[in-house]
């Protein structure tokens, strides 16, 4: 029988699927830095001179622009041993709720060039949170699906976070990191990648829930997947290190200023540029303050924030349940339950909830699998990416316009 010739598109194919992972993850990354950087040179050529950048700003404005000048000074002036208030005692913004890793990473990789430092970090980092990525859906959903869910991430509408200077695309790399060896059960691994997530952004709390999910999950299963007594030591060790070091930034801020909640009333200094009046820190109570304070603000009544509310957590928990996100596995699974109780314990929903969602992103190996499908979510991502960074830098300049 005649071999049949193959279209052009199978050969293409053929020959993409002959490159080494690394290769095609990064040939997927560079396009799509490149696309955002597009669209960044666009955004600041229309930026308005109210804008928080003023007119024409450059890319390196927008690297060091938002969260960045905190970075900053926390690798040149460290952590302040005073907390600042304001005319009424109230503890102000300051260093304290931004965590050294990335900070310091930054100014060592940019030999004193902070900026520079943390642009290179951002952009290698978000390569390896790709390839993790890959790595961590491969075994799971396929090869073509993996590489697609490296397409959406490298694209989302936070995209623009791989090159500017934010902490979360280092987290990502060791987020995804930790996921993969939590997976392979490679241990040892996540005894440093553990203290380094905590150490770089807030969120360590939400792997040790999920630690703590995950042993639950295997003691269950431990008929159909033996659990080792030298597993289970593992497991408990592991999430104890991630309690201690969820709670450790909060004892060395309290040593470093004497003030007992440090770290709480910095946190609640941008909850209350929001809310003013906040007196503590309550569990689970930031969704319900904003559900009150946004529909208010939206001149809606307030038991309509709370239906909405209800229908969000409700809405999540029947996704979460999808048999999509069944298919990348319990870990994954387990994760996103975690991590979105860990939102709805700790968070104030307003204008920084998309970034706060990255976390989310193994999640992207639920997209569809249809060519349609894929070309609409990705539509979708690249439009998603334009408002974001639009909004966010080229027009920043109001109080919901904070990344």
């Amino acid at each position: 029988m005649a071999d049949v010739p193959l279209t052009p598109g199978a050969r293409a194919r053929a020959a993409w699927r002959v490159w080494p992972v690394a290769a095609r993850v990064a040939l997927i990354y560079a396009a799509s830095r490149l696309l955002t950087t597009a669209i960044m040179l666009v955004v600041a050529g229309a930026s308005p001179a109210d804008s928080r950048f003023g007119s024409d700003p450059s890319l390196a404005d927008y690297v060091l622009g938002w969260d960045a000048q905190w970075y900053w000074t926390v690798a040149f002036g460290g952590y302040p041993s005073e907390l600042p208030l304001d005319e009424s005692g109230v503890v102000r913004e300051n260093p304290w709720a931004f965590m050294p890793v990335y900070a310091h990473a930054a100014n060592i990789v940019g030999f004193g060039t902070w900026g520079a430092g943390a642009l290179a970090i951002s952009l290698v980092a978000g390569y390896a949170a790709c390839l993790a990525l890959h790595a961590l859906l491969r075994p799971r959903i396929g090869e073509d699906s993996a590489t697609w869910a490296v397409v959406l991430f490298a694209s989302s509408p936070l995209a623009a976070l791989f090159q500017v200077g934010y902490a979360e695309s280092l987290f990502m790399a060791l987020l995804l990191a930790a996921l993969l060896a939590l997976v392979r059960r490679r241990w040892g691994w996540l005894y440093v990648l553990i203290p380094l997530l905590g150490y770089t952004r807030p969120g360590v709390l939400a792997f040790a829930l999920l630690l703590g999910l995950y042993g639950v999950w295997r003691w269950w299963h431990r008929r159909s997947d033996s659990l080792a007594a030298r597993e289970i030591a593992h497991i408990v060790a592991l999430g104890a290190l991630a309690v201690a070091v969820g709670f450790s930034w909060q004892v060395i801020a309290a040593l470093v200023t004497g003030v007992p909640d440090a770290y709480l009333e910095t946190e609640l200094a941008w909850r209350r540029s929001w809310i003013p009046g906040i007196e503590s820190f309550v569990p689970l109570e930031g969704w319900v303050r904003a559900a009150e304070f946004w529909f208010a603000r939206w001149g809606l009544p307030e038991w309509s924030g709370y239906v909405a509310l209800a229908l969000l957590v409700g809405g999540t928990a029947v996704g979460l349940l999808s048999r999509r996100v069944r298919r990348l596995g319990p870990e994954m699974q387990l994760w996103a339950v975690s991590y979105i109780l860990y939102l709805l314990a700790v968070f104030f929903p307003q204008s920084s909830t998309f970034r706060l969602l990255l976390p989310l992103s193994p999640l992207w190996g639920a997209a569809p699998r249809s060519a349609l499908g894929r070309t609409v979510t990705l539509g979708v991502c690249v439009a998603g990416q334009c408002l974001w960074i639009a909004l966010m830098y080229g027009h920043g300049n109001t109080y919901w316009q904070v990344p």
